[in-house]
């Protein structure tokens, strides 16, 4: 039966590992083989019946199919170059990362694997870690066909609810994720602006927030329990839901993108500039929605609300 490894444990990954792991448990598959920069993050998977493996090489050279969730393109080429230079053969391996990665480093992997007989799928996720947890991402997945039908069954109703196919450019994939993070930067910055127009008015953020879930969806419903729970500036010795650097990497390669195409996105010019101003003011350990800090701040509010921490 086939072995399937994951590299990557972070608030995403951890909860995206633990589905797949439970889902092979159930069909009575080898367990996941895992790894992490920092091992202990893999508790929670272990006790699930995940078996750490500290090695990534040896873990490419256990597992047919190996997951990875990386915070960037850096990570990924070091992985991969990990994996080539191990010696190990990677013929008919299945790479798939489910990592915001640019096109350029989609394609690049594309072609390093392809010379080692290997495959690389690009699976890419939309949503937060509360969504992870319940394995209700909606995944873009790109890659050829035959490597695609193969990992779609450990996907679909697994760790996710969707799969959309972008077909067998797997830069397709990437390029579906950047886009779709206009939308949702953009909707953070909106709600993050219509919760501070209704705390200054006297409106409240209870019936903003009812109003959002209700007219807006769940997602956007989502992003404002984050702003009212605190969760946009969680506690220094816990981990955002989605890191705000990470949110600003992808505004960046999306930005990068629309100028290189004369494109222009005014509204995520903004958002970037907010999030970067929240780090800048209160440090790494802030949510993707915390620009919220930042407009509060521009209302003459403090950064901090009730609920989140405090300096």
């Amino acid at each position: 039966m086939t072995q399937i490894g994951w590299y990557g444990l972070g608030s995403m990954g951890l909860a995206m590992a633990n589905n797949l792991q439970r889902h092979l448990a159930a069909k009575k598959a080898p367990s996941l083989l895992y790894t992490n920069r920092t091992m202990s993050r893999g508790e929670p998977l272990k006790a699930l019946g995940g078996i750490p493996e500290p090695s990534f090489e040896q873990l490419v050279s256990r597992s047919s199919i190996i997951f990875t969730m990386v915070a960037n393109d850096a990570v990924l080429q070091s992985l991969l170059s990990s994996a080539i230079g191990s010696g190990t053969s990677l013929k008919d391996k299945i790479f798939v990362d489910c990592s915001t990665v640019h096109p350029q480093m989609v394609k690049s992997a594309v072609d390093q694997l392809k010379e080692q007989q290997a495959s690389f799928v690009a699976a890419p996720v939309f949503g937060g870690n509360p969504i992870a947890v319940d394995g209700k991402l909606v995944f873009a997945i790109g890659g050829p066909k035959s490597a695609t039908e193969i990992v779609k069954p450990l996907i679909q109703d697994v760790m996710g609810r969707r799969v959309i196919d972008c077909g067998e450019d797997a830069t397709k994939s990437s390029l579906l994720k950047i886009a779709g993070n206009i939308v949702t930067v953009n909707m953070m910055e909106a709600v993050g602006e219509a919760q501070v127009f209704a705390e200054k008015t006297g409106l409240g953020t209870g019936p903003m927030e009812e109003l959002i879930g209700e007219a807006f969806g769940p997602v956007a419903g989502g992003y404002s329990k984050r702003l009212t729970t605190g969760a946009y500036a969680p506690p220094l010795d816990s981990r955002p839901g989605f890191g705000v650097s990470l949110a600003i990497k992808d505004a960046r390669y999306a930005l990068s993108m629309a100028e290189e195409k004369g494109v222009q996105l005014p509204g995520l010019e903004i958002a970037r500039k907010n999030m970067e101003d929240a780090r800048d003011y209160a440090g790494e350990c802030l949510d993707s929605s915390s620009m919220y800090g930042t407009l509060r701040q521009q209302a003459g509010l403090e950064f901090w609300n009730e609920k989140s921490r405090k300096p």
